[in-house]
């Protein structure tokens, strides 16, 4: 994607920390001709040579998986918190602007045999219910419920390539305290991009 250099983010453990907990991306490659999306979720894990890879898996009756080719490249999508930026906020006449986090990753695919689908679900399932008060176990699930996994197709993808934009009003500092306290007013995206800025230039 294109992404001016005053808003390109190279810090990888940051972006890191950002996938982690954005998870839900889109995958992208294309099906008879044209671009195809899914919507899944997309964990990052380290695989047996300790490369960076993204683990998901979608449903047999996705036409999608039909296209997966071994070593193909594919781009993988996850956004972050945005929202509108007023320029009414700003010291000077200017013309508004949105403030976003977005990564695009493009990596190889690497299909999945059913152990190793087992174990991607089972540390999907133990991630999200941590905090549950009745946490389920795929160790737990009735071998009638886990039949189900014969319909989904697993994959990892081998990141290759990590474009990270993060588009928080950069050389408008001055204007940060007064866009900050705008934001922070508004609703949840609003507020999120508020902290993002302060992480960003360490405030309290």
């Amino acid at each position: 994607m294109y992404i001016p250099p005053k808003y390109e983010n190279k810090n990888l453990d940051e972006v890191r920390d950002f996938l982690k907990q954005n998870a839900f991306g889109i995958l992208v490659n294309t099906v008879d001709g044209r671009p195809w999306a899914t919507h899944i979720p997309l964990e990052l894990d380290t695989d047996e040579e300790g490369r960076d890879v993204l683990v998901g898996h979608i449903a047999k009756a996705n036409p999608q998986w039909r296209s997966f080719k071994e070593e193909e490249r594919l781009l993988c999508i996850f956004n972050g918190p945005h929202t509108y930026v007023s320029s009414s906020w700003y010291q000077q006449e200017e013309v508004p602007t949105w403030n976003y986090i977005a990564v695009h990753i493009y990596g190889t695919l690497r299909i999945l045999d059913q152990e190793a689908v087992l174990e991607s679900l089972k540390k999907l399932v133990d991630k999200y219910e941590r905090n549950s008060d009745n946490p389920i176990s795929v160790d737990r699930l009735s071998p009638k419920t886990m039949r189900q996994i014969r319909g989904v197709v697993g994959f990892n993808i081998i990141i290759e390539e990590i474009q990270a934009a993060y588009k928080l009003s950069q050389g408008r500092e001055q204007d940060h305290p007064e866009i900050i306290r705008h934001l922070e007013k508004g609703p949840e995206q609003s507020r999120a991009v508020a902290k993002a800025m302060k992480d960003k230039q360490k405030l309290p």
